[in-house]
């Protein structure tokens, strides 16, 4: 079912794109917060010939609304490929001595070239923040020229291709595992472009490129083959610093990279501002990277722009503005608040928004259920038939006519009084707004990285202990950045960052000596957990003390091992307990948490229950 063809039919959509054709300033107040994302799709789907940017506060925001609108482009019958556009704002000013995370770069690249690649045709919508609107980046032809498509059976020069990777600040290096980095052995060229979530082996017979797989940075184990592979520049920031001697590069803004006449939906405009107010104050004046959020404005109303100020706030009835579409938030219909009552209590308010529903559908009009996985979908049938509603509307004999469930991600229901149209999420049936989870933790990218070795800078302050792998016990001495000589794509004055750790001082009395670990070698580094003494002694450098105590760690590791072992063969000789499947209730006490889980979480809950219902003992340990 295509919920967007539906809407844009109404009158009020109607009114809406008159509107939007005429281009210039806009306004939509008294918009509930759970429609945002559904006007940016509508919008999408009125004007498909012209890009749509959502712009928003915070980034919280942003990846709040990026979630709903995946789920309301699908919704509406989308092309997967044409998913919304990220665009992030960097997580460190221009002018500070350190450079923005690689994942923050890789998606602003992303959307960039995803733009240059759309040409004059309108690309799929872009969600940004008002600080990334205004940090500029990249004039489009000079990414296209720092940006190559390989695809297999490409005929290339493999030496021709490092040096072209050199250039555009890829790292060499002896092994790929961080993004950003290049190897080279033979035949086989390894890259880790930022845009994509795995590195890539390039296989050369000669001058052809006869095979690309994507590999295990940790294993270096190839993954699946890939048909083509995009490399764009190994970072943005790096590369746009004003080099000595040199002229300063030209620098665009994302208006730039957008072809026609942009639409631009700016959601709570005085917040906005007040952000944009807020960037401003913080970068130097004059700053090439930055642009002013009022001549940002006006630039996009003077290429005919529409400028769609998006508030929650209402203005008053306004009878010039009665055809644009108006939507209502169900918080006064919510049964629950954000603490929850009594359970019999509970049960009667969630009873109430049931009948409320009832009440709606009796009066013509239209209910769409969005649930956020099958378990909420059958949960929400069965309370439907506990409340005396009728047969369970999810099953084929219980169809409710203008009631519709569907299974999905949005953070809040609204309603749409000019057409009739009720939206109803998790956020209403179960009395709760879901938590969003860092974006950076559910990407793609996330899985690639991910290291049993991580290591949480947090977790230091100087003078603690630390162990490193090879030297032993030494104590933290904080970071330090040492000058980088010889390598490419680095400003002048930025270095490599490494940790100091100081290990023992020698019997000569000499100072105390100390090694620099690298950020990208801070695996081999971990905080010192030891029982009895509070000051262990340090290790010293070149000594077989620490290499006889890893010896001793290993035998008793053997013997653990051992003791394991002999644990689960009695295990295994002892039928357990088999627990009953989940009930009704399980599944809506489940659904009441407030937070959102990572596909890792939802895996392991789903073999820990399996386990449980096993009469084996299962070998898991919940916390």
């Amino acid at each position: 079912m295509d919920i967007l063809a539906d809407i844009a039919r109404t009158p009020a959509a109607g009114g809406l794109r008159a509107s939007l054709e005429a281009g210039g300033p806009l306004a939509l107040p008294a918009t509930a917060e759970g429609a945002w994302s559904l006007v940016a799709a509508l919008v999408h789907r009125l004007l498909p010939g012209r890009p749509v940017v959502v712009v928003t506060d915070s980034p919280k925001t942003q990846e709040s609304v990026q979630s709903d609108l995946v789920t309301w482009l699908a919704l509406g019958g989308g092309d997967p490929g044409r998913a919304p556009l990220y665009f992030p704002a960097w997580d460190t000013l221009p002018h500070e001595n350190r450079l923005p995370h690689a994942d923050v770069v890789s998606e602003r690249l992303e959307t960039l070239v995803r733009l240059r690649a759309a040409g004059d045709s309108a690309p799929a919508p872009v969600v940004t923040c008002v600080a990334a609107l205004l940090q500029r980046t990249f004039p489009s032809d000079e990414l296209a020229g720092r940006t190559r498509r390989l695809a297999r059976g490409d005929t290339m020069n493999p030496l021709d291709l490092i040096e072209w990777l050199e250039e555009q600040g890829y790292e060499p290096e002896a092994q790929v595992t961080h993004k950003g980095e290049l190897a080279w052995r033979g035949g086989i060229v390894d890259v880790w472009p930022l845009s994509s979530p795995w590195p890539v082996r390039l296989e050369f017979f000669g001058d052809e490129l006869e095979s690309l797989r994507e590999f295990d940075p940790q294993a270096q184990v190839s993954r699946e083959a890939v048909e083509r592979v995009v490399i764009p520049p190994a970072g943005e920031l790096g590369l746009l610093r004003p080099r000595e001697g040199a002229p300063p590069p030209v620098l665009e803004s994302l208006l730039d990279h957008l072809p026609g006449r942009p639409v631009f939906l700016v959601l709570e405009p005085a917040s906005v501002d007040e952000h944009a107010s807020q960037l401003a104050a913080q970068v130097p004046e004059g700053d090439r990277f930055f642009e002013a959020w009022p001549a940002f404005r006006d630039a996009a109303l003077a290429r005919g722009a529409s400028w769609v100020s998006v508030s929650t706030l209402s203005t008053g009835p306004d009878p010039d503005r009665a055809d644009l579409p108006a939507f209502e938030s169900l918080e006064p219909f919510r049964p629950l608040g954000s603490t929850l009552p009594a359970p019999a209590v509970a049960d009667a308010r969630r009873r109430e928004f049931f009948e409320q529903l009832h009440r709606w559908l009796r009066q013509g009009e239209r209910i769409d259920v969005v649930c956020t996985n099958a378990g909420e979908v059958q949960r929400f049938g069965e309370l439907w038939a506990e409340f005396g509603l009728g047969a369970d509307p999810t099953q084929a004999e219980g169809k409710v006519p203008g009631l519709t469930v569907h299974t999905g991600v949005l953070g809040r229901g609204f309603r749409m009084p000019s057409t009739g149209w009720v939206v109803v999420t998790d956020a209403e049936i179960y009395g709760r707004y879901r938590v969003q989870r860092a974006r950076r933790l559910k990407s793609a990218h996330a899985r690639a990285v991910r290291s049993v070795f991580e290591i949480d800078f947090t977790e230091f302050e100087e003078g603690d202990f630390v162990v490193h792998l090879q030297h032993g016990i030494a104590r933290y001495r904080g970071l330090q950045v040492l000058a980088a000589r010889g390598r490419t794509g680095i400003a002048a004055g930025e270095g490599q960052e490494c940790l100091v750790l100081e290990f023992a001082t020698p019997q000569d009395g000499s100072a105390a000596p100390r090694v620099y670990v690298p950020v990208s070698e801070a695996h081999l580094v971990s905080k010192y957990v030891g029982a009895g003494k509070a000051r262990p002694q340090l290790s010293v450098l070149g000594g077989t003390r620490w290499t006889r105590a890893k010896e001793q760690a290993r035998l008793a590791v053997r013997d653990l091992a051992a003791e394991l072992l002999s644990v689960q063969a009695a295990r295994t000789t002892h039928p357990g307990h088999p627990f009953a499947p989940d009930t009704s209730w399980q599944r809506e006490f489940e659904a009441s948490f407030e937070f959102e889980e990572t596909p890792d979480q939802v895996r392991a809950i789903a073999a820990a229950k399996q386990d449980m219902e096993s009469p084996r003992p299962m070998d898991r340990l919940l916390c």
